[in-house]
């Protein structure tokens, strides 16, 4: 984690936690043998292909794929972030993180969601006491469960209403700063900074209320104001109704969807008429976490704007925001609605119908470009034509490679009257692979071999590393012990030894504890898959199996090394692979070059 969580209680969080519990405290596991099985929470499916190995502490599901350990489940089934799932896993088990660096402040931060815990308990008791601020909701058509479901509250019209309640002395004043309900001007005077408006806390996906968002009840200036940044609290990062969005998509007959709106009052509404989930960004333009958040919820992102000019520049944001994103496994559209309306006021005038109605006719990211760049150009010309081929470039560059691109390309051939070929060549759109997909090259990680040699040998080197994770006390002391290892130079043996020395320095690690060491690994991602597959090797004979496979990755490269030094001439080596190469030809003088 890198100056945050030490990895070593992240190793001891995995060893003690219990996957079987961990799971099947949130979905109804059933045995089979030595493993459980479950209907898969991540997609439909009628007949269980979801199994969970607590010898393995690692779930996986036949029919979508989706695997990982206790941190994994908890970050895909309650859509939290790697830190909130150890945080969870640890609260679970009754562990404190403890902190290696100043990056995370664990303690610091809890006594900040309490005091916002508690500043949330006197805006909610206020609001049950201020018929002025019930009228007000009452009057935006808001009924008294939404407020509950969304635990709205009232600061009253008074400078000092937490600073009299929860600022005790100068320790809990300094909270009060550091949280963002207080403010202190020049002149050293401190006041709160919440006054006269309904409250609706934000939470983060923990349920933990991170900051607020204050709408003024009468014509007081800011309208909307929302918390500062905080140690807790990061606008470009925080969604409004995230924490209540968690499982409402796959239960209300909008599956995947998640509809991005602008303020609180629109997710409120929408709420209290069914439409869910709906979100807010909380007056931010949507930012790339804002995407990677929403991506953890929904298959479908739905951006609905107002259809005046501020709402349409939102959605331009979004649309740029978005673009690396789209076509790679996620669908997002947009809805524009009529002027002067806005999701709050059009739902609660037309009705849920009406308003899925319109999200059922939601504009495909693809249309939406290029319906808003032909307002921009006159494709009665050719002089407009080229213009929007040369608006739609830097665009088209930052979609991923794929069916999704290549489609977007095909729309924009047809509209400029040229072929699809044609034009890819004309406006030389780079060929830049999606985010997901980029492999990052790895000092160490690249061979002299090419082929089928080479496949054979990232073969043997796939059956090592899966053997290593399905029984990983059968590879220790091999790294030492197998002669030759540490140098090999090929696709994956970097990851192979990195794996040998993790177990080497804590021989009870777990598959589980492997794949949490290598999350953040540009490899890590291929060491999933394998750990779903089974080897067919097992039991006792697994180290002995596993000692001849790396013997035998180990010859497999010299002997690949000495053919590419043949194949240039002992002329053209340097003094150094001279010497190498003799000795090559002592270890190997009847097959020189031959794998």
């Amino acid at each position: 984690m890198s100056g945050r969580i030490p990895q070593s209680f992240i190793d001891e969080l995995i060893a003690r936690a219990d996957v079987v519990e961990v799971i099947g405290e949130r979905i109804a596991l059933k045995k089979a043998g030595r493993e459980y099985k479950a209907v898969c929470p991540f997609h439909d499916e009628k007949t269980p292909s979801f199994t969970v190995s607590p010898q393995k502490g690692f779930y996986h599901c036949f029919g979508c794929g989706a695997h990982g350990t206790s941190i994994g489940f908890l970050m895909n089934y309650e859509n939290l972030s790697f830190i909130d799932a150890v945080e969870a896993l640890a609260e679970m088990l009754g562990l404190e993180v403890p902190s290696d660096g100043p990056e995370h402040n664990t303690s610091r931060e809890n006594t900040l969601y309490d005091i916002l815990a508690e500043a949330d308990q006197i805006y909610r008791a206020a609001l049950r006491d201020s018929p002025a601020a019930i009228e007000y909701l009452k009057q935006r058509g808001i009924d008294g469960t939404t407020a509950n479901r969304f635990t709205m509250g009232y600061a009253p019209d008074s400078w000092d209403t937490l600073l009299k309640a929860l600022g005790g002395d100068d320790a809990q004043v300094k909270n009060l700063l550091e949280a963002g309900l207080i403010i202190k001007n020049e002149q050293g005077r401190q006041y709160d900074r919440f006054r006269d408006r309904i409250m609706f806390p934000i939470r983060d996906p923990r349920g933990r209320i991170i900051g607020f968002g204050g709408r003024a009840l009468g014509d007081g200036e800011p309208k909307y104001l929302n918390s500062p940044e905080t140690p807790v609290f990061h606008k470009g990062q925080a969604l409004y109704g995230l924490h209540e969005a968690r499982h409402i998509g796959s239960k209300e007959g909008y599956p995947n969807i998640a509809l991005v709106v602008e303020g609180y009052l629109d997710v409120a509404s929408l709420s209290q008429y069914g439409i869910v989930p709906a979100l807010a960004t909380l007056g931010t333009a949507t930012t790339t976490d804002h995407i990677r958040r929403l991506t953890r919820i929904a298959d479908c992102i739905i951006f609905c704007f107002d259809g005046d000019r501020a709402g349409r520049a939102a959605a331009w944001k979004a649309l740029e925001t978005a673009l690396p994103h789209a076509g790679d496994q996620i669908e997002i559209k947009f809805l524009i609605l009529p002027e002067g309306e806005d999701p709050d006021s059009l739902v609660r005038a037309r009705g849920a119908n009406a308003f899925r109605e319109l999200m059922d006719r939601a504009e495909p990211l693809s249309d939406f470009l290029l319906g808003e760049l032909e307002n921009r150009a006159d494709l009665s010309s050719a002089d407009g034509r080229s213009r929007l081929a040369t608006l739609t470039q830097p665009l088209l560059a930052q979609l991923p490679i794929g069916v999704h691109r290549e489609l977007l390309i095909n729309q924009l051939a047809e509209r400029i009257g040229l072929k699809a070929e044609r034009l890819e060549t004309l406006i030389k759109v780079p060929e830049t692979p999606s985010p997901r997909a980029t492999r990052r090259p790895r000092a160490g990680d690249t061979g002299d071999a090419s082929g089928a040699v080479s496949e054979r040998r990232s073969i043997l080197i796939r059956k090592a590393i899966t053997l290593i994770l399905h029984h990983p006390a059968a590879g220790i002391g091999l790294l030492e012990g197998v002669p030759g290892l540490i140098g090999v130079r090929q696709p994956g043996a970097l990851l192979l030894r990195q794996l040998l020395e993790a177990i080497n320095k804590n021989p009870k690690i777990t598959m589980a504890g492997l794949l949490e060491r290598f999350r953040d690994d540009p490899e890590g991602r291929h060491l999933g898959r394998l750990a779903s597959d089974t080897p067919l090797d097992g039991g006792e004979v697994v180290p002995q199996v596993l000692r001849d496979n790396l013997k035998r990755i180990v010859n497999g490269y010299r002997k690949g090394r000495m053919g590419a030094l043949l194949t240039r001439g002992q002329e053209d080596l340097d003094p150094q692979e001279q010497k190498e190469l003799e000795g090559l030809l002592r270890k190997f003088p009847d097959n020189p070059g031959e794998p």
